[in-house]
């Protein structure tokens, strides 16, 4: 059905393992409308329903045993003896691999006498585009069901790519409908026993541009000494983000991190960075491969359809074209429509280069600097700021992490108009220019001190152009518009600005007392946009919302700007914060005040996991061990 609307995501369970991803409801069934198997941008099954013979099953809880493996418990009362205690237990054990979905569903009785009942699957293929699913339009692609020597094989009709699923179940009994591919089981459980039945759906898509990691992640940190809390959220955070590794198939020993399920199960260059950049203290190999993986697809030409051009890092990589209905907005398959990679690339090289990875793998990326360093010259112009303006007319109209189409906004509520220079980009270029500067000085490679001397004139520029003074305080403004005019309205970009080497350290006293403050800090966090903006709405993806990574990244330079317990005071509200999620944190979540709601309320929509929301705490862990 059409209906045009995104659908929630806040209530559904996920089971995931990189390209592939399942969601339903806490009974297992999928029935709404983002339920379904996945398999990188298609939804290969939209409904899954097990049905008994005997009566429906009620469910009672679903718990993830990690992030690929989900366990769902429901009771068969209509089988069961009138005493309160229940006797009929139904177990769903779900199970997720890349390209692959197993499901167990196991029957235990402890009734007198044997159970005889019939257990049944129906399936409902759908093949339809993941962007398709996310705007709540498009509908189910065509299909064609055969059987096979050992299950049933469902081909997409028509479908680019081919994509197809194999089916296959011992003992089942297959009907294949125009609508459904059906399964069943005859099945009986003696007292104290259990009986059991397997299907397992193999999920295949040669058009698919990603692919699984090659091996385990394999990764741990010291949590002993902290928060029993921020223990967990990092136990929850690595276990989701090693769901979340990918590769390219061409290199698939380089791995990556994905942005988050469901829409962003994909390369993209700022999330994949940042991830990456917050991972250090866990895997500096990590930061490597995310590092080789985008230089390889660094531009080489100017390309005003895709954004390309020499030396920029991409935004993101898809099988195909993306289009979002209703949001005039179509992305070729590979798009570079993003003003702060290039720049976020070499911080992340730096920074990994820092932390011990080897000498040779950073020299062999030189060549990759040195082109994303004259990227970031380029378009800067000697008496300007690096900028961003959609060359398409069809691309994302803002391309800094707030890619939102109303991020960029005065305080009283009207758009900033491009070419936009948003401040933290800024902050991104000055800190990549002075850490390479430093980086081929340890090297002995030339071009330190034009870098050094192309920072120092940025900084210059920043604090003549930047600063605004509104009753909130003096701050530096989101963005200067295209008349180079600052845009004063109070967000947590200016929390990214911290630790940078861009502001003065006086200037980052003050701008992290004024995200601490009552309108930009919800208790939980820090809102995107200050309450005393008119754009404000806690609900608001970037207008009032609270991000985890983005308030990370704000305690992150409060620590390397020794502003210590400001940093920790942001860290406990995170923690508080991951508690209320069970520690899986979304992408993002309302920005309403902690006096009034003891938690949270979800953005409906939000993904999870989401890389970067996960990997903010590794951060938090950081700051608080140091």
């Amino acid at each position: 059905m059409t209906t045009g609307l995104q659908p929630f995501l806040h209530d559904a369970t996920i089971t995931l393992c990189a390209p592939t991803q399942v969601w339903s409801r806490a009974s297992g069934d999928m029935s709404a409308a983002i339920d379904g198997v996945y398999h990188g941008d298609r939804r290969m099954l939209s409904d899954v329903a097990v049905t008994w013979a005997s009566g429906r099953a009620e469910p009672i809880g679903a718990a993830p045993s990690h992030a690929g493996r989900t366990g769902f418990d429901s009771l068969l009362r209509s089988s069961d003896d009138p005493t309160p205690d229940p006797h009929v237990r139904v177990t769903r054990d779900r199970e997720v691999v890349a390209g692959r979905m197993t499901e167990t569903l196991r029957i235990r009785s402890v009734l007198p006498s044997a159970l005889h009942t019939t257990v049944e699957v129906r399936l409902v293929p759908d093949f339809r585009q993941l962007s398709d699913v996310k705007s709540g339009t498009g509908h189910a692609e065509a299909w064609h069901a055969a059987h096979r020597a050992d299950g049933v094989r469902i081909d997409g009709v028509g479908v680019s790519g081919s994509p197809s699923i194999a089916l296959t179940a011992a003992d089942a009994r297959w009907r294949i409908d125009h609508d459904a591919v059906t399964l069943t089981w005859d099945v009986r459980a003696e007292p104290g026993t259990e009986a059991s039945v397997t299907w397992i759906a193999d999920l295949a898509d040669p058009g698919l541009v990603v692919t699984g990691p090659t091996g385990p992640s394999d990764w741990t940190t010291p949590t002993g000494g902290v928060d029993r809390r921020l223990a967990q959220w990092a136990d929850v955070a690595l276990d989701d983000l090693a769901a979340l590794r990918l590769a390219l198939p061409e290199h698939p020993e380089d791995t990556f991190l994905a942005a988050g399920a469901p829409w962003f199960f994909t390369l993209f260059g700022r999330d994949s960075l940042w991830a990456a950049r917050m991972m250090l203290p866990v895997d500096i190999g990590l930061a490597a491969s995310t590092l080789r993986v985008l230089a390889r697809l660094q531009g080489s030409v100017d390309n005003p359809a895709t954004e390309e051009e020499p030396g920029k890092i991409p935004h993101e990589l898809r099988a195909g074209e993306l289009q979002m209905p209703g949001e005039g907005i179509v992305l070729p398959p590979l798009y570079y429509g993003t003003v702060d990679a290039t720049a976020l690339w070499v911080c992340v090289l730096v920074d990994a280069h820092r932390a011990g990875m080897a000498e040779s793998d950073v020299r062999a990326l030189l060549p990759a600097l040195r082109a994303a360093l004259a990227w970031i010259d380029r378009s800067t112009p000697a008496d300007g700021f690096l900028s961003y303006i959609d060359r398409t007319g069809h691309g994302l109209a803002n391309q800094g992490w707030k890619d939102s189409g109303d991020s960029v906004q005065w305080r009283d509520g009207r758009l900033a108009e491009g070419p936009i220079a948003l401040c933290e980009v800024q902050g991104y270029a000055y800190e990549a220019c002075v850490g390479a500067a430093d980086l081929l000085d340890r090297l002995g490679e030339p071009g330190a001190e034009d870098l050094r001397t192309w920072a120092s004139d940025l900084r210059r520029r920043f604090a003549d152009h930047f600063w605004v003074r509104t009753p909130e305080g003096r701050y530096p403004a989101i963005a200067l518009d295209r008349d180079g005019a600052p845009v004063d309205t109070l967000t947590s970009n200016i929390g990214h600005l911290i630790g940078t080497g861009l502001l003065d350290h006086d200037d980052e006293v003050a701008v992290a007392a004024l995200l601490l403050g009552p309108t930009m800090s919800s208790g939980f966090g820090i809102r995107t946009m200050s309450t005393d903006a008119a754009g404000y709405w806690p609900l608001g993806y970037h207008r009032g919302a609270v991000w985890a990574h983005d308030t990370a990244i704000a305690a992150h330079g409060m620590a390397r700007a020794g502003l210590r317990n400001e940093a920790a005071t942001v860290v406990a509200e995170l923690i508080d914060a991951a508690e209320t999620f069970a520690y899986r944190m979304p992408e993002l979540y309302a920005g309403d005040d902690r006096s009034e709601r003891a938690a949270p309320a979800p953005y409906p929509a939000a993904c999870r996991p989401q890389a970067w929301s996960a990997a903010a705490a590794i951060t938090c862990l950081e700051i608080a061990r140091s």
